[in-house]
């Protein structure tokens, strides 16, 4: 049996973290959800810009948006939403399958948002609606501006995937979110069902003290830390709470795993894929990762929902020097800064591809 349908049945999702025309375009996305599983995708600013790096396929399509007057932002969302609708209607079965808790692809907000509540959450209405497709997610980050952008944006009946997590802690909060808003639908006679994923980031940790520890303990911070919030995750499922709003008819709110993708060139490139494997999950993977597991991956079980022996090995890495709460909070504003980064790079290169398919744009505005 494909390793991957064994995730399936052990209750994981799989989801793309890679979107590209190309993979459109040649059936490879298509190829992937008939053989390897994948129900779902995620996407972020660098993936969009290699994507764009890689070729003219997205070309013509830039051409066309400019001879309508697109540029910059405006330009990229439609670019994205393109490939993300697209995307969307193959996971379309996924989604109807599930009754609506699989089949999703993510589109993010501005990251140059990320510290302006407001704005974050007018942006998340205003994509959603363009997107046109109820599975589709907007992916707001899980900091302190983000937090209160979550909750109102589920209040307000928008599909969110909270992205940059990195702790328990921090997904506790953006749980909170979570539940907070649809409490305030039930309490104002709305539909509860708005979709929701908390995605916690996984190799950045392992990645952050690979020079701060021994060989020995590399590669395990990461997973102990998923291990720790999985068993939040399934402490939270048990409350009353949680089971009250689920009894209203919301969906629960699934755990995400990010960053999953292994970056130690001496570690297992199947490490996170096997050691994450827990039900009511999802596992979000590049391309080689994915093809990895398919290929040689093997299921050892699933984690263990009381966190195993996480909290041991949290302590073994405290004993040197590594405080796991004050590192979420660098890796939390770390990432959010690459993803800025990202998003400077990514208009930079659709402003040089618009420089360079002007003339092109001229005439099909000229023939239109």
């Amino acid at each position: 049996m494909n390793p991957t349908q064994q995730l399936h049945d052990l209750g994981q999702s799989i989801w793309l973290d890679n979107i590209t025309r190309g993979i459109l375009d040649d059936g490879t996305l298509a190829k992937y959800i008939a053989e390897d599983n994948v129900t779902g995708l995620t996407s972020n600013p660098s993936i969009f810009d290699k994507a764009m790096a890689g070729g003219s396929n997205y070309d013509s399509a830039i051409a066309d948006l400019l001879a309508h007057g697109q540029q910059g932002e405006e330009l990229f969302f439609s670019l994205a939403l393109q490939d993300l609708t697209r995307a969307a209607d193959l996971f379309k079965p996924a989604y109807h399958h599930s009754d609506g808790l699989d089949g999703f692809v993510s589109l993010e907000v501005s990251p140059l948002l990320a510290d302006d509540t407001q704005a974050t959450i007018e942006s998340a209405a205003a994509l959603h609606a363009k997107a046109r497709r109820d599975n589709l997610f907007i992916k707001i980050p899980g900091t302190p501006a983000g937090i209160p952008a979550i909750e109102e944006s589920i209040y307000r009946g928008v599909p969110i995937n909270v992205t940059l997590l990195f702790s328990r802690e921090q997904y506790l909060a953006a749980a909170e979110a979570w539940m907070r808003g649809i409490e305030r639908r039930i309490a104002d006679g709305k539909n509860p069902q708005v979709d929701s994923v908390a995605s916690v980031f996984i190799s950045r940790w392992d990645v952050a003290v690979a020079d701060r520890v021994p060989a020995g303990m590399k590669d395990r911070l990461g997973i102990a830390i998923a291990q720790r919030t999985y068993k939040a995750y399934r402490d939270l499922r048990a409350t009353p709470r949680w089971k009250k709003i689920l009894a209203a008819g919301a969906h629960p709110q699934r755990l995400l795993w990010a960053s999953t993708g292994t970056k130690d060139p001496k570690a297992p490139d199947t490490l996170y894929v096997e050691a994450l494997a827990a039900p009511d999950t999802i596992n979000t993977i590049p391309d080689k990762t994915l093809l990895a597991f398919a290929d040689h991956g093997r299921l050892r079980g699933a984690m263990a929902r009381d966190g195993g022996e996480c909290e041991t090995v949290i302590v073994e890495f405290k004993a040197h020097g590594i405080d796991d709460a004050a590192l979420a909070g660098q890796l939390q504003r770390d990432g959010a800064a690459k993803f800025v980064k990202a998003w400077h790079e990514l208009l930079d290169r659709i402003d040089q591809k618009s420089a360079a398919l002007a003339p092109r744009a001229a005439g099909q505005g000229a023939r239109a």
